[in-house]
């Protein structure tokens, strides 16, 4: 399975949603090339949506990581939300739960952001 992604804007803050597999980070070259330009026009506040996701490993982790350095680089913050149990796990074990803000849904995420 691929990873398929989309960005859409509400409430003057950026969604994306993940969806599929993220396995590989060159799976996600695009999309990380689209947040760079929005990231660029000014618009530095992400929620990150999982609730697509099926399957993340170390490389998807990688990835997160990454849209997360250049959220709060660029003044910015990115808080995931709707995480499954299993990309939960992969957090906690990493210790990355610590780093990232995490929320049940899009609202609480959206209240993170304010």
């Amino acid at each position: 399975m691929v990873l398929d992604y989309n960005i859409t804007e509400e409430n003057g803050k950026e969604i994306l949603s993940l969806s599929g597999e993220l396995i590989d980070k060159n799976q996600a070259t695009q999309m990380i090339k689209m947040v760079d330009e929005l990231l660029e026009s000014g618009k530095n506040k992400f929620v990150i949506d999982l609730s697509g996701l099926k399957y993340m490993n170390s490389s998807g982790l990688n990835v997160l990581i990454q849209l997360l350095t250049k959220t709060r680089t660029s003044g910015g913050e990115s808080v995931i939300c709707h995480v499954s149990k299993k990309v939960n796990e992969l957090l906690i074990i990493t210790k990355l739960n610590t780093l990232f803000k995490v929320a049940d849904t899009k609202e609480e995420a959206f209240k993170l952001l304010a």
